[in-house]
């Protein structure tokens, strides 16, 4: 089964791509999923002042910069994990170093 991992971080504290690389904590991490072969997919997000949200009301539509919601934690990432069942997945998030000062939501993907 396929899940989405949103890697949600406060992006006042998040650390950069090198400081990412070069951490034995996240090179585990990959470690695990590809002993595990449970990655196919994954991103990072440009931080969120650099996002636009475009909405459509009555036809009309809204573009403005930035966010839809105004929140100290952003989807800073995306992790398209494929693994036997909810609870594999869940274990595989809890051992995102994000999952220590962040969060990491879980959503399964429509098949």
């Amino acid at each position: 089964m396929r899940y989405a991992l949103l890697i949600c971080d406060d992006e006042q504290v998040s650390p950069s791509n090198a400081e990412i690389a070069a951490d034995p904590g996240h090179r585990a991490w990959l470690a695990d999923l590809e002993r595990r072969g449970a990655e196919r997919f994954g991103v990072r997000l440009r931080p969120v002042a650099d996002a636009t949200t475009v909405r459509v009301r009555d036809g009309e539509t809204l573009v403005s910069d930035g966010p839809y919601a105004e929140t100290k934690d952003f989807v800073g990432g995306v992790v398209i994990i494929e693994c036997a069942d909810l609870d594999e997945a869940i274990h595989i998030a809890a051992g995102h170093p994000y999952a220590r000062w962040g969060g990491v939501e879980v959503r399964p993907v429509w098949e």
